[in-house]
């Protein structure tokens, strides 16, 4: 499976940015979609994931109500960000994980893409 994150940027406090994950290869395997981001010193953080069967979603409470996690029908995934924070800032990462029960840990997840940068700073 190969990922292709995309969408990332400078936004003003309170804007908006839409990620997009596209995967390709064996995408069957693969349950859960993951994104993760890590800011400079930090560790890699979970941010929201989408079981692509069911469309379940979870989200890290520092985003929740903030962001919104989705899919659509040709193995895209997108992350919804609105009203961004200066800690909202890193480098987000789209994975993929052939685990049903993925969610949160970064070990869990099997495929990983290059990462985004997002910077929110006025």
């Amino acid at each position: 499976v190969q990922l292709q994150a995309s969408g990332g940027g400078l936004v003003q406090p309170g804007g908006s940015l839409r990620l997009s994950c596209a995967a390709s290869g064996r995408t069957i395997s693969s349950n859960v979609m993951g994104w993760f981001r890590q800011a400079p010193g930090k560790e890699r953080e979970f941010v929201a994931s989408i079981r692509r069967s069911a469309g379940t979603t979870y989200y890290a409470d520092s985003v929740k109500g903030r962001f919104t996690i989705s899919k659509d029908n040709k193995n895209t995934v997108y992350l919804q960000m609105n009203s961004l924070k200066p800690e909202d800032t890193a480098v987000y990462y789209c994975a993929a994980a052939v685990l049903y029960s993925a969610n949160s840990r970064p070990r869990d997840y099997d495929y990983w893409g290059q990462g985004t940068q997002v910077t929110v700073s006025s």
